[in-house]
């Protein structure tokens, strides 16, 4: 989705509690996985793959200078001659541990193996977060969730519309801070011309 389409969403979801809820998880996700560099895994259930979220965040990873925040998409079904970023089956998350971060995108309940799966991926110090639908189980496997009810649809909030608000607001914080390392190098760079420029001809 691009910046105009989230100026949008953001407009219309002004003075409702979208856009702090959506802005906090951000955030936490952002601090969950930056400062440990441990990768990030996003997982939705077998019904539900979370492609569209793993593209956008893989573009704010880019947009923001802040790589950590690209995600493996783990799949519930991977097909030989899948490419590479398709190919990472469930069995990653048996090796999620400490430092590494999982974000479960499940609109219902998940199977029993998928929360299994999770629950032993927090046992073992991955930090689990979720954008659900209400689960009472997903939610308590989560160190940090972000429900969408099923009432929210009726003023126009889901899921997906969610998803985007969250991806968007994942790079935020750091572009202050992006662009002033900027400008330091272009101001750096001008003054590197200037030094090594040849003098000035004589009028």
């Amino acid at each position: 989705m691009d910046a105009v389409r989230v100026a949008l969403l953001r407009e219309v979801l002004a003075g409702t509690e979208w856009l702090s809820a959506t802005r906090r998880f951000a955030g936490t996700l952002r601090s969950s996985v930056v400062p440990h560099g441990g990768g990030l895994l996003l997982v939705g259930t077998e019904e539900y793959e979370p492609w569209h979220l793993a593209a956008h965040l893989t573009d704010e990873a880019a947009w923001s200078g802040q790589p950590e925040l690209d995600p493996t998409l783990v799949r519930h079904r991977v097909r030989d001659g899948d490419p590479a970023h398709l190919a990472v089956g469930l069995g990653r998350l048996e090796a999620a541990g400490r430092g590494e971060t999982l974000l479960v995108v499940a609109p219902e309940r998940p199977d029993a193996g998928l929360l299994e799966r999770v629950h032993d991926a927090r046992r073992a110090g991955a930090t689990v977060l979720s954008l659900d639908g209400g689960d009472a189980e997903v939610r308590g496997l989560a160190h940090e969730a972000l429900t969408v009810a099923a009432a929210d649809a009726a003023h126009g909030v889901d899921l997906d519309t969610v998803q985007h608000l969250v991806s968007a607001a994942a790079g935020e914080n750091s572009l202050p801070a992006q662009r002033g390392k900027r400008r330091f190098r272009d101001r750096l760079s001008r003054l590197a011309d200037q030094l090594t420029a040849p003098p000035p001809s004589r009028w």
